[in-house]
């Protein structure tokens, strides 16, 4: 039996995973952590047996015997969470994106140190994952290319992670590298990422949207991922939790390693 921790219990990701966990046989939903836990209303609404809520990251590494965090929190607090989660012994599984290069580094040598290993997933959909894999074989042979990522107003960071991590794939796939044509650093030409213009839109209504558009001579050839409800994203968040404890590399970034 696994245990795990849900850190950002509350928010729409935590919520859909805790249901997700608590379904799963060989795992057992030990702890919830929330802010917002610090309302007695919030714990009440919560309706899971058995779990111990906390408002406090601390107070629940402190009291807990845990075997798995699984973070779904906000860029500015999911570094320090993975490294108290590290330091505490546990193994971590990350779907919060919008930490930097430094950041990662960090993480990388804390579970060199801990023993402990981290998995963090830009995209927990097994179709964007299968939408990244293929765009790196068209890259090759269409290398003009531009990403639109489209999600819910709630989304803190922007580009996506999702959008991030599929351009440095393409980088490193195409063949060529043409540079994007407009006026370069014009805000409408997107955030060029590996030379990738990336454009992002934030809206009520949305859950999680990527398209890329590959161009070449007289066609265009557009790959496009919908996630339709949060649902979506659970066999791959369980299944980064049955894994990270058995990862060879203390840090591993993307689900198509493990699938």
């Amino acid at each position: 039996m696994i245990r795990v921790l849900v850190n950002g219990a509350l928010g729409k990701m935590g919520r859909t995973t805790c249901d997700a966990v608590a379904a799963e046989d060989d795992l057992k939903l030990t702890a919830a952590v929330d802010i917002a836990f610090a309302d007695a209303g919030a714990r009440d609404a919560f309706r899971m047996e058995g779990v111990a809520l906390y408002s406090s990251l601390a107070d629940c590494l402190e009291k807990e015997e845990l075997d798995v965090a699984v973070d779904f929190t906000q860029p500015a607090a999911v570094f320090n969470n993975v490294m108290a989660c590290l330091k505490a012994d546990l193994h971590c599984v990350v779907g919060t994106t919008g930490m930097s290069e430094s950041q990662l580094t960090g993480i990388e040598s804390e579970t060199r140190s801990s023993g402990r290993n981290c998995f963090l997933a830009p995209n927990f959909a097994i179709g964007a994952v299968l939408m990244m894999e293929v765009s790196t074989a068209v890259a090759r042979y269409m290398p003009h290319c531009e990403i639109v990522e489209l999600h819910h107003d709630q989304k803190l960071d922007a580009p996506s992670g999702t959008a991030l991590r599929t351009a440095e794939l393409i980088a490193d796939a195409r063949v060529e590298s043409p540079e994007p044509p407009g006026p370069e650093g014009h805000a409408a030409r997107g955030v060029v990422h590996k030379g990738i213009p990336i454009h992002s839109v934030r809206l009520p209504g949305l859950v999680a949207h990527q398209e890329i558009i590959f161009g070449g001579q007289g066609q265009t050839l557009t790959l496009r991922h919908d996630a339709i409800s949060r649902e979506s994203f659970m066999p791959g968040v369980v299944l980064a939790i049955r894994r990270v404890a058995d990862l060879e590399d203390g840090l591993v970034i993307g689900l198509e390693k493990i699938m």
